[in-house]
């Protein structure tokens, strides 16, 4: 991979993005949200550095932490998570779920997800554990962690 460079700039524009798409967002009392997501990374920079993956996950925690304080006034029924791919960053997303007229998978169920698992070292310091519950689930061909916060909106649960 070629030396990536511009670094500041890239995160101070994605800290820039994260703010306009959070205002940008409607959540009207009337909105739904069909498994809604955003990747921060969808390049997969974070793959080619732990360094950069570590910036994206805080990104994508503080995106997280905008729609949450933004959802407050939503009055109806929600979950809204983090994933992060146990495998590569440019699937790592923030999600929102809602009723939808769609299709009837509200609340959403993951298959095989454990709540209170081993947080990686690798970004357990990026996770505050007061404020988050963290889980791990793994499939036949994907693995992730849902970060998920403990007060707000309901919880993904295994099926």
């Amino acid at each position: 991979m070629k030396k990536f460079r511009g670094k500041r700039r890239y995160f101070r524009d994605l800290a820039r993005e994260i703010a306009l798409e959070t205002c940008e967002l409607n959540f009207d009392q009337d909105a739904w949200f069909d498994l809604w997501h955003n990747h921060l990374d969808l390049s997969g920079l974070g793959n080619h550095s732990l360094k950069i993956r570590r910036k994206h996950i805080e990104a994508h925690i503080a995106f997280y932490k905008n729609i949450l304080e933004r959802l407050e006034y939503y009055e109806k029924p929600y979950q809204s998570w983090v994933h992060i791919d146990d495998e590569d960053a440019s699937t790592d997303a923030v999600f929102i779920h809602t009723s939808n007229p769609n299709e009837e998978n509200f609340p959403l169920k993951v298959e095989n997800l454990h709540w209170n698992c081993t947080i990686p070292t690798v970004f357990q310091d990026l996770i505050n554990t007061k404020e988050f519950i963290v889980g791990h689930y793994k499939n036949r061909s994907e693995g992730g962690y849902i970060i998920q916060s403990k007060t707000k909106g309901q919880r993904l649960y295994s099926y």
